[in-house]
């Protein structure tokens, strides 16, 4: 690692009134028209000005009613799952506003088919010009399982070793057309040379596909992968496939912990321990002064219920705890189905007790995306000391407010961060792989 290391960006978001602040659409400046294509162009434009690196979505399939066995309270405050928008057509239309950005959405493995998402990307590719990316879920909750008709759910680890039979199904569809395959000799009226088109053919466990998929391959081959399992079989199966991991990790210990974890985990899977980015999940409050930065976490916070926030958690833990006390520990909230957060909710407890009404407080905020508050040369100084720390690669920036956070950032941070050598002034050349960095031989 170098002092000179260029910090890798990306913009979070969920295509709804919630990303992880539960206050983005009680934004007090202004409204935010979440349901509009404007609001997702006019970002868009404005991380690419930023020169970030992608931008993608978070998904899930089901409206929150978990807690208290019920969606009254996710649906009244507006929790993270009140409104989800299917992402790849707001993707479809950034990529027509943008020329660099890289364009990432969610799709599960448990409640789709290798051929529809090798589809879905492979177009993507094409129309974005090499610039898609897929974050990998394998979806975790009852209430997903009830809108596919698949009850019981499957069990975690057995939901990964669904998705790595999915994962090489999709690889075989992607690599099923030969680079050269398209021909397009329009003299000779030959349009793709049919011993260059191959059939998958697989046959297994979970998954059968014959195959050729049928689209050309596409800039890239395949979309780049995300991937933010943080559980030991998650993160198994990020170090197998992933070349982007996203960590929601609340402190630079465990951020730090995560990465080493991580590198290792590479490792045991036969990469190099650098072959995938390792992005860290950042809400910046920015001011002209700490006292205005604090100001504006403030009113943040204040728009939170907590009980929103307890709604959101309900449905990551998959747990009903609404019969719980607000005064119980969150030690009575069985693991059943975020593991990775519940761990993290523990890790700020210190050893010590959080009550549930503190998690939904932590939740409701930012689902205990790490801040940071404080001027723009402040926000710049803690970002490079995270990465030249070895904690991190670059970071997801999740908005407080929308647009406004990532207007701020990019207006304020990025600029400090180019001076210093430490963010790009330009993009390079190529796909959203080469920009990253992150080609290599896959399995």
């Amino acid at each position: 690692m170098t002092d000179q290391q260029t910090i890798h960006f990306c913009g979070f978001l969920v295509a709804g009134p919630v990303v992880h602040s539960h206050a983005i659409w009680r934004n007090p400046a202004h409204e935010t028209p979440f349901l509009s294509l404007a609001h997702y162009a006019g970002i868009a434009k404005t991380l690419e000005r930023g020169f970030f690196d992608f931008v993608f979505f978070a998904d899930r399939l089901a409206i929150a009613d978990r807690y208290n066995d019920s969606h009254e309270m996710g649906l009244r405050l507006g929790d993270q799952d009140a409104t989800r928008m299917d992402p790849l057509p707001i993707l479809g239309a950034m990529a027509a506003v943008t020329k660099h950005l890289g364009l990432g959405a969610t799709r599960s493995t448990t409640y789709d088919a290798p051929f529809n998402i090798a589809r879905e990307f492979a177009t993507l590719d094409h129309i974005s010009g090499g610039r898609a990316a897929w974050n990998v879920v394998t979806s975790m909750n009852d209430g997903e399982a009830l809108n596919f008709g698949d009850v019981p759910h499957l069990n975690h680890d057995e939901r990964y070793d669904r998705a790595d039979e999915f994962m090489e199904v999709a690889f075989k569809l992607w690599d099923s057309w030969e680079p050269d395959a398209l021909v397009l000799d329009r003299a000779a009226g030959v349009y793709a040379d049919p011993a260059k088109v191959h059939y998958a053919n697989h046959k297994g466990r979970w998954f059968q596909a014959r195959g050729p998929l049928n689209i050309p391959r596409s800039p890239q081959g395949r979309p780049l992968i995300i991937q933010a399992g943080s559980s030991g079989r998650g993160k198994a199966f990020a170090a197998r496939w992933s070349e982007v991991i996203f960590a929601l990790q609340p402190n630079i210990t465990r951020m730090t912990a995560f990465t080493k974890d991580v590198r290792a985990a590479l490792e045991t899977a036969g990469r190099a321990p650098d072959a995938a980015k390792v992005m860290m999940a950042m809400m910046p409050f920015i001011g002209d002064t700490r006292a205005e930065a604090e100001a504006k976490r403030d009113l943040h916070d204040s728009l939170i219920d907590p009980r929103v926030g307890l709604s959101t958690l309900a449905a990551h833990a998959n747990s009903d705890f609404g019969a719980l006390p607000l005064d119980a520990t969150i030690d009575e909230i069985a693991d059943t189905g975020s593991q990775g957060n519940l761990a993290a909710l523990r890790s700020i407890a210190g050893g010590g007790s959080m009550t549930i009404a503190d998690a939904g407080k932590i939740y409701g905020r930012g689902v205990m995306c790490p801040r940071l508050v404080g001027t723009a040369e402040d926000v710049a100084d803690e970002l490079i000391a995270i990465v030249d720390s070895g904690a991190a690669d670059g970071f997801v920036i999740s908005p407080a407010f929308l647009p406004d956070t990532f207007d701020t950032f990019v207006d304020k941070v990025v600029p400090i961060l180019r001076a210093r050598g430490r963010a790009r002034t330009s993009y390079e050349a190529g796909s959203l792989r080469d920009r990253l960095g992150t080609a290599e031989a896959r399995p």
